[in-house]
């Protein structure tokens, strides 16, 4: 009986765990702890550089085609601009509220990982005027692509891939060719990314139990805390903003929608997966919230793949929680830039689990924060996954009904 890959790094989590404190317990000094320990760090080491060595070339391939593919919409150009408006708008109201509720109360706050630490030894929190901020971003924008590439200089790689999706999108047959190249190089990615995986329960036990050997328990209180106020203000989101949303444009009464939703908002929380939900997602807005199938058939499916309330909410939390475990100071500019590559993240991440991990250390790596705390985030993801999920697949179906009300006017 094959074991799923999410039991596999909960199993490695726990024993990851276990090992760790079992290590604490004979003591740093002990030859069983500083061999282990130092196995545990290779294992590490070995894992989160393969998830490197994919990175940069998994990103530019997945947004370029992300974009591009909107080029068989085309003709919908009201509806289209309608759709992409608001899920922009939606993605940044979430996005947003992660933020603050990550500010607001500090999950991981004075805990000063000494591992994260050392990992990032060149990062450097420089204040700036909000003049200078906008210089400099705007500066590292607009970059020689293939310096970007061989530097993973995260937001200029992300531009770049975006210019090259609308351009893309604009040439249309004429570039079919560049087009198809783009497709086989995401797959080859995915493919690449998927042996990885291979790895994640050994790398993530032997991250985890490389962090308790040397670390208090103080690590798993925080990670609790975490959890709640990534679940709490996912649900504040997809109870209260959508909603109200769904009310101010549409003129819907919230109660009928989620009446109508329910079957979806089911099916996802148990699948985690908005592909998988789609062919309920779509019976449920055209039967049940009787959006006309046109409409309903051009939102959703995008929707799917672009519109990721729950996910943004979750990586933009993310980054501040991990920033609270290295003992950095994000400032404000700092946080625009979380902002802005979480947004592009959510968009560009293709459809996999596996690749949700990958664009969750694009949002670190872009403002130097150490990609190896995915080693905490993978564990509970599988957790935060149903929920986020659930707001995703709300959020397209509130798309949905709005567009359909845009359009109308």
């Amino acid at each position: 009986m094959k074991v799923a890959l999410n039991t596999q790094i909960f199993l490695g989590a726990v024993f990851g765990v276990a090992l760790g404190m079992g290590f604490a317990k004979l003591g740093p000094d002990a030859a069983v702890s500083k061999q282990g320990i130092y196995f545990c760090s290779l294992l590490s080491n070995l894992f989160m550089d393969l998830l490197k060595m994919v990175l940069v070339p998994l990103v530019f391939t997945s947004i370029a085609v992300g974009v591009a593919k909107l080029r068989m919409h085309g003709q919908l150009h009201r509806v289209w601009l309608s759709t992409l408006g608001f899920f922009v708008v939606s993605m940044a109201l979430a996005i947003m509220l992660g933020v603050a509720a990550a500010n607001l109360f500090e999950p991981g706050k004075g805990l000063n990982l000494d591992l994260f630490n050392n990992a990032s030894p060149n990062f450097a929190a420089k204040q700036m005027s909000f003049e200078q901020f906008v210089a400099s971003f705007l500066h590292g924008l607009f970059v020689n692509p293939f310096a970007a590439l061989a530097q993973a200089n995260i937001l200029a790689i992300v531009m770049f891939a975006l210019l090259l999706g609308i351009a893309l999108v604009v040439g249309g047959d004429r570039y079919r060719n560049i087009l198809l190249l783009l497709q086989e190089g995401l797959e080859l990615m995915l493919r690449l990314v998927g042996w990885i995986m291979r790895l994640a329960p050994f790398g993530i036990m032997a991250l985890l139990a490389q962090l308790l050997a040397t670390q208090n328990l103080a690590l798993l209180s925080s990670l609790a805390e975490f959890v709640a106020v990534v679940i709490g203000t996912t649900l504040l989101h997809g109870l209260v903003v959508l909603p109200m949303l769904l009310l101010l444009i549409a003129k819907v009464s919230p109660l009928k929608f989620f009446l109508g939703a329910r079957e979806a908002l089911i099916t996802a929380f148990a699948t985690s997966s908005s592909s998988a939900t789609l062919p309920v997602t779509l019976r449920c807005v055209e039967q049940h919230l009787h959006v006309k199938p046109g409409i309903a058939g051009f939102v959703v499916p995008l929707g799917a793949t672009v519109n990721m309330d729950g996910t943004a909410l979750y990586e933009a939390a993310a980054a501040l929680f991990v920033a609270n475990l290295a003992g950095i100071e994000l400032d404000l500019a700092q946080q625009l830039i979380v902002c802005f590559t979480t947004m592009i993240a959510a968009i560009g991440a293709p459809g996999i689990p596996s690749a949700g991990m990958v664009t969750m250390m694009m949002v670190l790596q872009s403002v130097g924060l150490p990609t190896e705390a995915i080693a905490i985030l993978l564990p509970i993801d599988r957790l935060l996954d149903t929920v986020r999920t659930m707001v995703n697949v709300e959020g397209d179906m509130v798309g949905s009904l709005v567009v359909q009300r845009l359009s109308e006017r």
